[in-house]
């Protein structure tokens, strides 16, 4: 399988890639990575970024898919990653998937890195839009397509392949039913996504492709901006950072009808809104949860009006 990754590789990426082989890891660079790069002098919206990505997907044969629901109830309470929609086939060995195509889905993860002082680092949140392409595929040569096919996405955002590099190990991880493949894409020094080769063990001819990023993250790796600007613009220093984030994906809990609760998926938001500093939000959590909740429309709607979501955050603080 290594071997025929390599050559799939070298196939899809062409001659303008340079290519070194440690033992399984390997690293593509562009020969011309040396040249300067220079951000955009008037950074996309959040909105122009998504929909520059649909456009570009579609074009590349990976319509939208509609966003799976975000409280799960499977293996974990909530979604967390963009690949559980291809749970059936993978998990299963079902030939089908819940999803297929241009997947921007909201997710949250309590696994971001941190710093010494317990606060996540740049680049890290707990609720995300995972920007994935997800769908089952017949031969390594389609993943090598669909690889192809994100560079020029990339390009039609405004990236370069001479500033992007890709690396990995090509020997196979396994969890479970499933075994993968992981290669990691950079810009610059920025990560910023990965494109994952799966199949279900016991039916290997049964495979698909993850191809992952974060809308943030692609944001951060094009604009080069400091992280907590771009997430949260005029609101940084209103609050300390871990109350923002906290706000952030209450509003996302709360907004797909995940309320407080002792346990489940409601014991989830509870832990989050009791992470927010009571202190910071004396005056309240309205004007954030506004600007959160137009964020996360632009994924998918909301199924609670943001003065609900906020009144249910304030009470839950007993503000």
């Amino acid at each position: 399988m290594a071997q025929q990754l390599l050559t799939v590789l070298r196939a899809a990426l062409g001659t303008h890639w340079e290519f070194t082989v440690d033992d399984h890891h390997i690293e593509a660079r562009h020969p011309d990575r040396g040249t300067p790069y220079r951000p955009p002098r008037r950074p996309p919206s959040w909105r122009d970024l998504l929909d520059s990505l649909e456009t570009s997907f579609a074009r590349d044969g990976a319509p939208r898919a509609g966003c799976l629901p975000l409280r799960w109830g499977r293996e974990t309470e909530l979604t967390i990653s963009a690949i559980q929609a291809l749970d059936p086939l993978l998990k299963d060995g079902q030939p089908r998937t819940h999803r297929s195509g241009f997947l921007p889905q909201p997710v949250v993860r309590f696994t971001g890195q941190r710093d010494a002082t317990g606060q996540l680092k740049d680049g890290f949140l707990t609720s995300f839009v995972n920007i994935s392409r997800v769908q089952r595929i017949g031969s390594l040569d389609e993943y090598g397509a669909i690889l192809d096919g994100w560079l020029t996405v990339l390009s039609r955002l405004g990236f370069h392949a001479r500033h992007v590099s890709i690396e990995g190990e090509l020997h196979s991880w396994r969890r479970r039913q499933v075994e993968g493949i992981t290669l990691r894409f950079r810009h610059l020094e920025h990560a910023f996504g990965d494109i994952v080769l799966l199949w279900n063990n016991e039916h290997p001819d049964r495979m698909a492709v993850d191809l992952g990023s974060g809308l943030e993250r692609l944001a951060w790796a094009r604009t080069q901006e400091h992280w907590p600007e771009l997430i949260y613009g005029s609101f940084v220093g209103s609050a300390p950072p871990a109350a923002l984030d906290a706000i952030r994906t209450a509003t996302l809990l709360v907004g797909h009808g995940i309320t407080p609760a002792a346990r489940g998926a409601g014991g989830i938001t509870r832990r989050v809104i009791g992470a927010i500093d009571r202190d910071a939000a004396r005056l309240g959590v309205s004007a954030l949860v506004r600007e959160m909740y137009s964020y996360w429309s632009l994924v998918g709607a909301l199924h609670v009006p943001w003065p609900e979501i906020t009144r249910t955050i304030e009470e839950e603080m007993h503000l």
